[in-house]
């Protein structure tokens, strides 16, 4: 196995991750600034922040079938270009409007992203490397998230237009991203065979494994095509009949639970429910950036355990780590005796479970259980519906929190959790350690 070969490709791969990460958190320390810039409402700030998600819900939807027919290469340059194109345009933003629609733009960026990533990486990845390389999509996302807090830290300071600035960070990673993209990096190898190019898909496979003979696996994929053509051409309805209908709605739920937690809204708005909890405007966005530390650490965690421990055991022990803080916070909240320490903690215990299973496990299963004919059209539609649950999250989070209070946010996504342990108990597949082949031999699709 080339492993210096197959971790570069993959890290060119998850830095489309780096700049999700950055567009979405890098917002958070910008909310007042921006509120008092356009004199924003509640509501509207609510906007700003969540409209992104309505981009990424569009971007995911169209994504697959982009990734189908032009294939994963192309789409991860378009998206590259419109990271460069919507962070300047936020960050140039002369009013509410101009500011809406850019950030619409990003989030077309960054849904497109969430689909094409953990695609492109499941199959370059070896069986038993998979569960592992796929999760670096969401060690790179967490990466973008601590960035953004720390760039949003040292600029907050400079002026009332700091805001600006901290909205143009992804100017840069995005012009990086381009520049690896353009070129030593290849294309599916599946995707490839699919379009019948098997003289460069055995090129890429051959340069991924080195000196180990690539035959089998070949044959494998090339028999698995066959299959594919011998069936009629995936609908879109087609994702919700029979066997395959269930087989999405298992992928669906388990993302919609990823977001309807309330991830993005406590990463967004982390600093504004520290000031909540007593804390100082720069004391919070500075412990933010230790919650987003944290994220990085633990999702660190998930990289070494997703391929030792399972998929299924890290889901089932994330959402009970994630239901106790959850717990916590809504005591906290609703009494008159609380505890700044006590509520970061309970932050920090949140987001290190979050982290260590429902951030990258998500991505891995769905990346796994969707057969080759669907897969492009599957993964665009539970995405679609994951952004399009953290869009009611991150729009209807500030106004909860406004009119009923922090401890009734927390109380329904602890809720949530507890419906997302149940379902993980019952009805998610454990993948651990099988080819995409293989798992969707045993599915029976």
């Amino acid at each position: 196995m080339n492993n210096k070969y197959l971790y570069w490709i993959t890290f060119v791969a998850i830095n489309g991750g780096l700049l999700f990460g950055l567009n979405m958190a890098g917002i958070s320390g910008a909310n007042d600034l921006i509120a008092d810039k356009f004199s924003l409402s509640v509501s509207k700030l609510g906007t700003v922040a969540g409209f992104l998600m309505i981009g990424c819900l569009i971007g995911a939807l169209f994504t697959g079938n982009f990734t189908d027919r032009y294939g994963r290469k192309k789409v991860m340059i378009a998206t590259a270009v419109l990271y460069i194109i919507s962070s300047l345009g936020c960050s140039l933003a002369t009013g509410f409007t101009m500011l809406t629609i850019f950030r619409i733009l990003s989030g077309l960026a960054v849904g497109a992203t969430s689909v094409v990533g953990p695609m492109y990486i499941s199959e370059i990845s070896p069986a038993n490397k998979r569960g592992m390389l796929v999760s670096f999509n969401q060690f790179a996302i967490t990466i973008g998230i601590l960035l953004a807090y720390i760039f949003d830290y040292f600029l907050l300071g400079l002026s009332a237009e700091s805001w600006r600035y901290m909205l143009a960070v992804p100017t840069v990673f995005g012009f990086l991203y381009l520049i690896f993209l353009s070129t030593s990096f290849p294309e599916s190898p599946r995707w490839l065979l699919s379009k019948g190019y098997k003289d460069k898909a055995l090129y890429v496979l051959n340069k991924i494994n080195g000196n180990i003979s690539v035959s089998d696996e070949l044959k494998e994929i090339e028999e698995s095509l066959i299959l594919e053509k011998n069936k009629d051409k995936a609908s879109f309805m087609e994702l919700f009949k029979g066997r395959t209908g269930k087989i999405v709605l298992i992928g669906t739920l388990l993302a919609a639970f990823q977001q309807i937690t309330g991830i993005n809204a406590v990463i967004i708005f982390a600093p504004d429910i520290l000031k909540s909890a007593g804390v100082g405007g720069d004391t919070a966005l500075l412990q933010s950036m230790l919650v987003g530390l944290v994220n990085v650490l633990m999702t660190m965690v998930a990289l070494w355990l997703v391929d030792r421990k399972g998929r299924k055991t890290l889901l089932l022990w994330g959402a009970v780590g994630m239901l106790l803080a959850l717990a916590y916070l809504t005591y906290a909240f609703a009494g008159e005796a609380m505890s700044n320490i006590g509520v970061l903690l309970a932050l920090l215990v949140y987001i290190s479970f979050f982290a260590a299973s429902y951030a990258p496990v998500m991505w891995v299963i769905i990346s796994e259980i969707y057969p080759t004919k669907i897969k492009g059209l599957a993964m665009s539609f539970s995405t679609a519906i994951s952004w399009g649950c953290t869009f009611l999250t991150v729009y209807f989070a500030p106004i909860i929190r406004s009119e009923l209070g922090d401890e009734y946010l927390f109380a329904i996504f602890g809720g949530f959790t507890l419906l997302a342990f149940i379902f993980v108990k019952v009805w998610i597949p454990e993948t651990k350690g099988k080819t995409l082949e293989q798992i969707e031999k045993e599915l029976k699709l």
